[in-house]
């Protein structure tokens, strides 16, 4: 049986994938395919690697990693990925696709032709950070003579590339919103609603996947606060554990 991983885009919360994971890692799952999206993408190809998921967190934790895309608000200009790149080079080294452990499908849109585009092969580093470039905050990245920018664009759950290719699909979305009963800020305005555009498909998306493990109240943190690195695995973590302890599908492929 071959189970496949979809990783949602989420900012910071995409460290929730980290918890996730790990739960299901120390149940004894397997994956023989992996599709991300934007920190998603981040999270999938490091695990591909066959870094532990512990392991990744302590990159986060220890490097600092999201301040290598934590966009400088006052800088003149969008920010440039260029640091981001140099260490995900020191986990990633061979910078291809091939190199993984577990076969992985990296999204990003195509801002020239408005589609959105699935990487799987070839040079793995600028796929990454396609995906993970968010409009406003950081330039676009060029491949193969195309722009590129954040794959949640226009999908930000991407199930669609590896439903075919697997048997049982578990998807990690960590953009769940909580109800708001007022309005904290314009910033925390902008971010609700571009969550709540992003996660409009996610019903569809659900009926491709055998399970969906979504901890909730994710997406009300903010995008870039790094703060919340450790409680978002933390939570993930717990929230992924009581999965596997309740949910049918989850014990009937543990029990095979």
């Amino acid at each position: 049986m071959k189970i496949g991983l979809v990783l949602s885009g989420g900012g910071i919360s995409g460290v929730a994938h980290l918890g996730v994971l790990q739960a299901l890692t120390e149940a004894g799952i397997k994956f023989d395919r992996i599709s991300g999206t934007s920190a998603g993408s981040i999270v999938g190809a490091l695990f591909a690697q066959g870094i532990e998921p512990t392991e990744i967190l302590k990159v986060f934790m220890r490097t600092h990693l999201y301040k290598y895309i934590r966009p400088a608000l006052r800088a003149k200009g969008l920010m440039s990925l260029d640091k981001f790149r140099t260490l995900l080079l020191e986990y990633l080294p061979h910078d291809s696709f091939e190199g993984l452990k577990i076969p992985t499908v990296i999204t990003a849109t195509n801002f020239n032709e408005c589609k959105v585009t699935y990487f799987r092969s070839g040079e793995l580093i600028n796929p990454i950070l396609a995906s993970s470039a968010i409009p406003v905050f950081f330039k676009p990245i060029p491949i193969a003579g195309k722009i590129y920018i954040d794959g949640g664009i226009l999908n930000n759950f991407p199930v669609e590339p590896i439903k075919s290719e697997c048997d049982f699909i578990i998807g990690s979305s960590c953009n769940h919103l909580p109800e708001a009963d007022r309005i904290e800020s314009y910033r925390r305005l902008v971010e609700r609603s571009i969550i709540m555009s992003i996660n409009s498909d996610m019903a569809m998306k659900a009926e491709y996947c055998d399970v969906i493990i979504e901890p909730q109240g994710m997406g009300a943190t903010s995008v870039f606060d790094v703060r919340k690195t450790e409680e978002i695995y933390w939570l993930a973590y717990e929230a992924a554990l009581r999965k596997l302890k309740t949910d049918l599908k989850l014990q009937g492929l543990l029990a095979k």
